[in-house]
């Protein structure tokens, strides 16, 4: 991957704006600008120190592009470890292709998706996990995401992963010494507290193997499904806490025949609810497909809320036959699953009515979607179903599907030396798992990369990261 060329993108958002911001890093970048830069107050940029702003020109011959500010950053002490040059221009389109066109000219080449970001990464700036993190940070769009990129651009989860990298390192070794001196019969690694280490080790990984689960739905929004009879009032829910109409609304049961999704932000966690057909026994094909998408929902969500029509029940003051079989039959079949349970139309009914609902499904949450009544202590329940206990500790959280699969491989070799130990397996068949544990907490961190791993993530980054 040669780095002796200089590349140039635009770092800001494309398009037109008030400003946009050129980027050049390379061991020429400081020269090139230099040569094309006229300083309000006569200054030589190549005499000026790093980490300075400077007010000028850049003119192209006789013709002057714009009025600009020159950011200076001295490699090794800028974003890439190199030479970094940004120009702050006007944000016209017209004038970002000229200065582009105009350094291409010069020598520049165009930065590849990510390019800077894997410079950074080949010099020494940022291990592997602190620069996918730096792809999170650009992508994240609520409170906990960006909260858990941040955290991880930091190097809080690589630097846990370095630690016990190098303690298990350090017991290798001791076991690698012993295989030259095999002759004699030498112990030089103490096996009580490779026992220790090798306890530690695995509690951690498994920590934060299941945390992927939470920090894979937090990056991507956890997924609720909204479920229940038929005009119940599960569109009117949607509408009511996305603030919009977003669902049609009508009195006709079966309305919706598809599912509808949206995201929204609560307390920093996003949450993309699943609006869903009604279910019900019925001929209609077009609505048995919606109910058996229901259903297919129903398995993807996270959590899930079941909506009771409380209009519906009985002057008897008894929940609905088809209520309490769907519900029993949710709680059968995902056991782990987090239910919420709403009445909704609750205006509608006197407190007699709901206090004996209630005691015949615990924990019902009454509210009036229609009058939005409820609705934010509804918004409350969904944060609490939630385990964000983690995130509010600021645990380190996976949320990289490559690291999961690192850290799984780790585990397994780590039960192998684990079993081995156990058993009293020689040193030399030892040492084979643990170079293997070694390899995939290096694959975590870059400390073992490839041409071919590297050029799969740096691709999925914007152009000028």
């Amino acid at each position: 991957m040669p780095q002796e060329h200089n590349i140039i993108a635009i770092a800001s958002p494309a398009g037109a704006g008030a400003i946009s911001v050129l980027r050049i890093s390379g061991p020429e970048a400081w020269t090139l600008v230099a040569s094309q830069f006229v300083s309000i107050h006569k200054k030589d940029l190549l005499k000026q120190k790093s980490h300075t702003i400077h007010l000028g020109h850049l003119v192209d011959g006789e013709k002057t592009l714009d009025q600009v500010l020159i950011s200076l950053f001295k490699g090794p002490h800028s974003y890439t470890g190199e030479n970094v040059v940004e120009i702050s221009c006007h944000g016209s389109s017209y004038i970002q292709q000229e200065i582009i066109q105009l350094f291409l000219r010069k020598g520049c080449q165009m930065a590849q998706g990510g390019e800077f970001t894997l410079r950074a990464f080949l010099n020494g700036k940022l291990d592997l996990s602190q620069a996918e993190a730096v792809a999170d940070l650009i992508a994240s769009d609520n409170a906990a995401a960006h909260q858990i990129a941040m955290q991880q651009m930091r190097g809080g989860f690589s630097n846990e992963i370095k630690l016990l990298r190098q303690e298990l390192l350090d017991f290798a070794s001791l076991i690698e010494l012993e295989l030259d001196f095999a002759e004699e019969d030498v112990a030089f690694a103490d096996r009580n507290a490779f026992r220790v280490l090798l306890k530690k080790i695995s509690r951690v990984l498994r920590q934060l193997i299941d945390s992927f689960a939470l920090g894979n739905v937090i990056k991507n929004g956890i997924p609720v499904a909204i479920v229940g009879a038929p005009n119940a009032g599960k569109s009117t829910l949607l509408n009511a806490l996305l603030n919009e109409d977003r669902a049609i609304v009508s009195d006709i049961a079966g309305t919706t025949r598809d599912t509808i999704e949206d995201e929204i932000s609560i307390g920093g966690i996003g949450f993309r609810f699943i609006d869903t057909a009604g279910i019900r026994d019925t001929q209609d094909q077009i609505e048995k497909l919606g109910i058996a998408k229901t259903f297919e929902k129903i398995e993807q969500a996270q959590l899930v809320v079941y909506m009771v029509d409380l209009k519906q029940c009985s002057e008897d003051m008894v929940v609905t036959t088809a209520d309490a079989t769907a519900l029993a039959k949710l709680k059968k079949t995902y056991p782990k699953k987090p239910i919420l349970t709403i009445g909704n139309k609750a205006d509608l009914i006197p407190l007699k009515t709901l206090t004996s609902i209630q005691k015949q499904i615990p924990g019902l949450t009454p509210l009036s979607a229609k009058e939005k009544e409820g609705v934010e202590k509804l918004k409350e329940s969904f944060l609490n179903a939630v385990n964000t206990g983690a995130l509010r500790n600021n645990d380190s959280i996976v949320t990289n599907s490559r690291h999961y699969d690192a850290l799984l491989r780790a585990q397994e070799e780590i039960g192998k030396v684990q079993d081995g130990l156990a058993i009293g397996l020689s040193s030399d068949l030892m040492a084979i798992d643990i170079r293997q544990a070694l390899y995939h907490f290096g694959e975590i961190t870059g400390e073992i990369s490839s041409d071919e791993l590297l050029g799969n993530i740096f691709a999925n980054f914007c152009i000028g990261k």
